[in-house]
């Protein structure tokens, strides 16, 4: 029997806005209207800016999800105000291409946009991210910022770029961020992988 855990491909359906924030002890409720909130369902998992979350419940063009401490903790939702705008895609079905790459929702760290330029068709963001992460990046490399499936490039040990498209830009929040923005980022999952194996078994054979 072969298991799976729930899944994206970093390709946003659309985005969602903030209609209203409520919090409960430590957890944080979003109330969201978009697009596909009516084809949602309670339990189901939806990516909200790169964080898989799951729908608690939802009416004819809203839908609630739940951070909790952890969450709030490895990502920005803590600072997400209303009217804030954020990427949504819902779960990889098995029956289809996989246009981006393979993301968990899982939030690795945030990161700071340093520099936004013009590049007369497309747009090069930069940004800033814990250095203790640098091994995880290659050039040419993919990653997720706020859930976007992106290519890396100009790699340094805490810095990297990536190149937007007019359409990607248009059909997702990159289109509100700014200079000092911070964004939530994963990792390629297969760079996570071999870093836990050289660190368990120091570059031996794996047996």
């Amino acid at each position: 029997m072969i298991l799976f855990c729930t899944m994206f491909t970093g390709i946003i359906e659309c985005t969602g806005k903030i209609d209203e924030i409520s919090n409960n002890g430590s957890n944080r409720s979003f109330h969201i209207s978009s697009p596909i909130s009516n084809q949602l369902k309670a339990d189901q998992s939806v990516s909200h800016n790169g964080v898989c979350l799951t729908v608690e419940k939802m009416d004819k063009n809203s839908h609630v999800v739940t951070a909790i401490d952890e969450t709030l903790t490895k990502t920005n939702l803590s600072k997400y105000e209303v009217g804030n705008i954020v990427n949504l895609e819902r779960c990889l079905q098995i029956n289809g291409r996989i246009d981006g790459h393979i993301i968990q929702g899982h939030i690795d760290c945030t990161a700071i946009c340093t520099t936004i330029m013009d590049k007369n068709g497309s747009y090069n963001y930069r940004f800033h991210f814990p250095g203790k992460f640098a091994s995880l990046i290659i050039e040419k490399g993919s990653i997720a910022v706020n859930g976007i499936s992106l290519t890396l490039f100009d790699i340094s040990k805490d810095e990297f770029t990536v190149s937007i498209i007019p359409y990607t830009l248009a059909h997702t929040n990159f289109q509100f961020l700014t200079v000092n923005d911070e964004v939530n980022i994963e990792f390629d999952m297969m760079g996570k992988y071999i870093q836990r194996n050289l660190h368990l078994f120091g570059g031996k054979n794996i047996p």
